[in-house]
């Protein structure tokens, strides 16, 4: 597993230009091998074999084409990889049910980015300074916020321009030792993600929507105000900076937040149990489609399923189609509108938060997607469910107590019943 360690750069205006020359120069070395890559046939070979076969060009190509002499050489070769890069990231849209097409060259503001693959590149002190030596680029001061640690190799250094016009450098290591999941974990949590409460665990715990409001109002302002201005012009170039400083807290702020809580899900459960929501045709829906987007919800399963990796937690993605409806006490199966945040089952009588039931059912199906259900063979387990309060409240008491798996008291009973 890939981690990487990512760093604030800050280049001279000289270096901006070097930055940006090298960046331009890989953009069109890619549209040029992507040229070539679809003249190859498919019986020519697998996709990683074609990809090749146009990376090997490279020498022939620095006979007429100068500037790719000014790249450093695995720079190079990196920007002709990144098409079978590209080609499996449009195969896995397809296979989520979205209509995607073929390839297609790249303006200077779609690639924003270049690699250093195993060298090229490395850390120096100068006059006090931490700055990171690139190859025929030179040496930029860097912001070094945490160490990278010594037990791990650093095996690429991505080298990306904002839309803001910053500049960040991602280091890619590998070599840390993943921690033993546990065989039998002793807290598991399952998780109901919404947008009036973004996460409804088991445990009780609910936790806000992230407030973006203050972001939004401000982020309508400026794309007001570059819509008045010229397009192309200096004064629309300043505005769109300014959008795009805008767009970037929003997004970092949003990271931000669920790198916190899936850290935190990670860090103190052994089990986490979590609704695999696909998003796609709430989007494409004239109805909350913006909150639905903003939730990010297919983020924050990516980011628990990496954290869960990297901490050593086993992670269950499950389906989420019922799991509001179905009571955690009885199985039956109820509709209810969405104003409606409490559960109410009519079979059972079962009362619960909303929320809180469909987390429940969350861990139940994580248990069974695991192997973890209980046989027929043996007497189930007697649960007394945690004591949630109301969707308005915010402190919860667990009450939960488990009696003995296949008690005698409970075998009787089922005897005597039959």
């Amino acid at each position: 597993m890939h981690y990487a360690y990512r760093y604030r750069l800050h280049p001279t205006e000289s270096q901006r230009e070097k930055l940006d020359y090298y960046r331009d120069t890989c953009r069109q070395l890619y549209n040029h091998a992507l040229t070539e890559f679809e003249q190859i046939p498919h019986s020519a070979g697998t996709l990683n074999q074609r990809v090749r076969q146009v990376r090997d060009e490279l020498p022939d190509l620095k006979d007429w084409w100068d500037n790719l002499t000014d790249l450093y050489s695995t720079v190079a070769q990196a920007a002709v990889m990144r098409i079978e890069d590209s080609v499996k990231a449009l195969s896995q849209l397809k296979e989520n049910g979205y209509n995607v097409g073929s390839l297609n060259w790249k303006s200077p503001s779609e690639f924003r980015s270049f690699t250093y693959v195993q060298s090229g590149f490395e850390f120096d002190k100068k006059n006090g300074q931490t700055v990171l030596s690139l190859s025929k680029i030179g040496d930029i001061p860097i912001t070094v916020h945490r160490e990278i640690p010594d037990s791990v190799t650093v095996k690429e250094v991505s080298i990306k321009k904002e839309r803001t016009g910053e500049w960040d450098a991602s280091f890619a290591v590998e070599g840390r030792e993943k921690p033993p999941k546990p065989e039998n974990p002793d807290r598991c949590v399952g998780i109901d993600v919404g947008i009036l409460k973004y996460a409804h665990d088991t445990d009780g715990r609910a936790v806000g929507s992230l407030d973006l409001k203050n972001e939004r109002e401000r982020l309508k302002r400026e794309q007001r105000s570059l819509s008045r201005k010229q397009h192309g012009s200096n004064n629309w170039e300043k505005q769109r900076l300014r959008v795009a400083e805008c767009h970037q807290r929003v997004r970092r702020k949003r990271r931000d937040f669920l790198h916190k809580l899936s850290k935190y899900y990670a860090t103190e459960y052994g089990l986490v149990a979590v609704e695999d929501v696909n998003v796609k045709p709430m989007l494409e829906s004239a109805g909350n489609s913006q909150n639905t987007a903003s939730a990010a919800w297919e983020t924050v399963t990516t980011l628990l399923e990496y954290n869960c990796k990297r901490e050593g937690t086993h992670f269950v993605a499950v389906e989420p189609a019922g799991t509001t409806k179905e009571c955690a006490s009885c199985g039956v199966e109820s509709d209810k509108p969405l104003w409606v945040r409490e559960h109410s089952c009519p079979a059972c009588g079962f009362e619960i938060d909303r929320d809180a039931n469909a987390a429940i059912n969350v861990l139940s199906r994580g248990f069974e997607k695991r192997g973890l259900g209980q046989s027929e063979a043996v007497t189930p387990v007697e649960t007394a469910l945690p004591l949630f309060t109301s969707s308005d409240g915010a402190d919860v008491v667990d009450g939960k107590r488990v009696l003995e798996t296949g008690s005698p008291t409970l075998t009787e009973a089922a005897t005597a019943a039959e």
